[in-house]
């Protein structure tokens, strides 16, 4: 029938193809790219690198660190490590007062940066912005050109309206770069920073020789240009933002203006007190902009979405910044706009991106544009995501550890499941015979997509295979082999019914799916749950849960069922031979004709011993077909009974005559 045609080997090929795709991607990524053909292991067999960070109050007189600040640095870092790639990692306090960071291998200096780093993140408005380097002409002095935008970047309020409500924003970005930097065989570039006594001189508004930290007039708001103090300027002439200085950032007051640099080492900034804190920013994403029509532009943005309080302090900060928007005759105007119309994003004293302000954003959300690519914009949202701690943190202690099981253990763990796997195959044997033939295949086939997807994760994201992935790994022998078990015990149940082979594995395999559906939705389930509560060991455990009963679904629709319908196709085991595992004999196979009681016969299936060649490439009798038969069956056993009542009759009148005649 047209509703139960099968197609087996179109299944087949689909495997066969994601296999090979794979196995390709994984061959050019390890030649063209070096990446490893084996899962990266994690702590635990590997070993790693352990930093012991000590916490510190982030400005003086804060109040004593407590056990919930703690807590809420560990939840910080570990997202921060998840974000750059490494998983499998270990983070745990000491006591009440230091934090333990373990990773995986031999991590990157950014990575190590990311940890170590205590990462203060505040928004603040932009007060005045210089060159912190100048072009060096035939040894003269410092001629600073100003320099062109190197990232354009928007910004833009969740609300959509029309341009004039100013509901939509563009900002440029902080970082800029030298003009003229290029011609090195006549130039070359040097920090704009004076000398103290060159300083002093400049920054000394009244001449008096003292610099006062204190602002002339009580300042409106953090963007009032009173913040501007003497000692402000003086420490804003003398920033050396090269990479020579070697001078560690650290961010002012919040409540007092400072003077910083951008992460580019070219241009620098006085800044005021913090307007908006980096804790009351909820979320920060990376994606790709859409137009109004929902269509994408092919732009990365990141977008930011503060919480209520966050929400009104930014709907007041962008209401002061746009006001700045067309001019400013009192401030500055470094790119051509005037400064103040910026807001400056300060992460560990440095800012990481300074956009201009284009729109009052009413509603907490906003978006940052410009020159981004997706990596560029994923590093903005995960520092913008993960950046506000509520502790500053020196590095203790940072040493090289081994790993606490070992590569000997892992070896002897893939040789107990090996043995495993070997004991399973001969009980399959002892239990199914021929049909042996499919389970080994069904778990060597999950295996090899098992092995091919651990190795991409850990090449895509960063996985990391932890002796309790291992274990997850060995208990999918377990769960494959019970998909096929009950596949099996399905089809030779239908053989015991006396149906035909063929709709046997038929009709088996509509019984059985629905049942190996239910089994591994709850594995993946469980998997789930683990994996979101869980930390850890016990989170390894269950992602390798969820990728093999995944797995196990794929291997059972495509490979397990469309390899039993070919094989049933094949006279050793469509004929039901004795070791073919679906021998109806010796599985008590039951007869096709069945009493119904009232004198009906119904047809149960065909006989298994049934040369019809046509009826076994079929499906089964249909119904119509199935109460023909039947009513054939009854008319034959009829004439049959009336046959033999007939025969009797005439024995017993042949004996009367022959007893007459004697």
């Amino acid at each position: 029938m047209a509703s139960h045609k099968r197609r087996p080997v179109r299944a087949l090929v689909t495997l066969t193809v994601a296999i090979v795709a794979a196995c390709a991607a994984l061959a050019i990524g390890h030649f063209m790219k070096g990446v490893s053909p084996y899962p990266d292991l994690a702590l635990d067999l590997k070993g790693g690198t352990q930093l012991i960070l000590t916490p510190t109050p982030t400005s003086e007189g804060q109040r004593a660190i407590t056990e919930e600040d703690i807590t809420q640095a560990i939840a910080i870092i570990r997202n921060r490590i998840d974000a750059s790639g490494v998983s499998e990692s270990e983070i745990s306090s000491m006591g009440s007062s230091n934090i333990m960071v373990s990773i995986p291998g031999t991590p990157s200096q950014e990575q190590l940066d990311l940890i170590r780093s205590s990462s203060q993140m505040n928004f603040r408005p932009v007060l005045r912005i210089g060159p912190a380097q100048g072009i060096l002409q035939n040894q003269q002095q410092p001629q600073v050109d100003n320099p062109q935008s190197g990232e354009q970047s928007g910004a833009q309020s969740g609300e959509q309206s029309d341009a004039q409500s100013g509901e939509q924003s563009g900002a440029q970005s902080g970082e800029q770069s030298g003009a003229g930097a290029a011609d090195t065989a006549q130039s070359g570039v040097q920090s704009t920073a004076l000398d103290e006594t060159t300083a002093r001189g400049a920054a000394d508004a009244d001449g008096d020789g003292v610099l006062s930290d204190t602002p002339a007039t009580t300042p409106e708001n953090a963007s009032d240009l009173a913040w501007v103090t003497e000692q402000v300027m003086y420490d804003f002439l003398t920033l050396d933002c090269s990479a020579s200085a070697d001078v560690k950032r650290v961010e002012g007051a919040a409540d007092k203006p400072y003077a910083a640099c951008d992460e580019s080492g070219q241009v620098k900034y006085i800044l005021g007190p913090v307007a908006v804190p980096g804790s009351d920013l909820e979320a920060a994403s990376a994606a790709l902009a859409t137009n109004g029509t929902g269509q994408s532009t092919g732009q990365w943005i990141v977008s930011l979405r503060f919480n209520h309080d966050g929400a009104e302090k930014f709907k007041d900060t962008s209401t002061i910044l746009y006001g700045y928007h067309d001019s400013d005759p009192q401030g500055s105007s470094y790119r051509g706009s005037p400064d103040r119309n910026s807001f400056a994003v300060v992460l560990d004293g440095t800012v990481i991106t300074a956009p201009s302000m284009q729109a009052i954003i009413t509603n907490g959300e906003a978006q940052i544009s410009g020159n981004f690519t997706a990596a560029t914009s994923r590093t903005l949202a995960n520092q913008l995501s993960f950046g506000s701690l509520p502790l500053n943190f020196e590095v203790e202690s940072e040493q090289q550890i081994s790993a606490t099981i070992g590569t000997d253990h892992l070896t002897v763990g893939l040789w107990a499941a090996l043995i495993g796997f070997l004991l399973v195959i001969v009980y399959l044997i002892w239990q199914y015979r021929g049909l042996a033939i499919i389970s080994a295949g069904s778990l060597v086939v999950a295996s090899i997509i098992t092995y091919l997807v651990i190795t991409l994760l850990s090449w895509a994201m960063g996985y990391r295979l932890s002796l309790a992935g291992v274990a997850g790994l060995i208990m999918a022998i377990g769960v494959t082999t019970d998909s096929f078990i009950v596949y099996f015990e399905r089809v030779r149940d239908e053989v015991r019914d006396g149906r035909p082979l063929r709709a046997a594995v038929e009709e088996g395999w509509d019984r059985a799916k629905r049942t190996i559906l239910v089994s591994d939705a709850v594995n993946l389930v469980a998997a789930v749950v683990l994996y979101l509560l869980a930390v850890g060991g016990v989170q390894g455990f269950a992602f390798t849960l969820g990728i093999t009963t995944v797995i196990d679904i794929a291997v059972i629709f495509l490979f397990t069922h469309p390899m039993m319908e070919l094989l049933i196709r094949t006279r050793f085991f469509g004929e039901g031979h004795k070791l073919s595992g679906l021998d109806p004999e010796h599985l008590g196979a039951k007869n096709a004709l069945v009493y119904a009681g009232r004198g009906r016969v119904v047809v149960r299936g065909e006989s298994a011993t049934t040369k019809d060649k046509d009826d076994e490439a079929g499906d089964g009798l249909s119904i119509a077909e199935r109460r023909r038969a039947a009513r054939l069956a009854a008319a034959k056993a009829e004439e049959e009974s009336i046959d033999d009542a007939s025969a009797e009759t005439t024995d017993g009148a042949a004996g009367v005559t022959e007893e007459e005649e004697n």
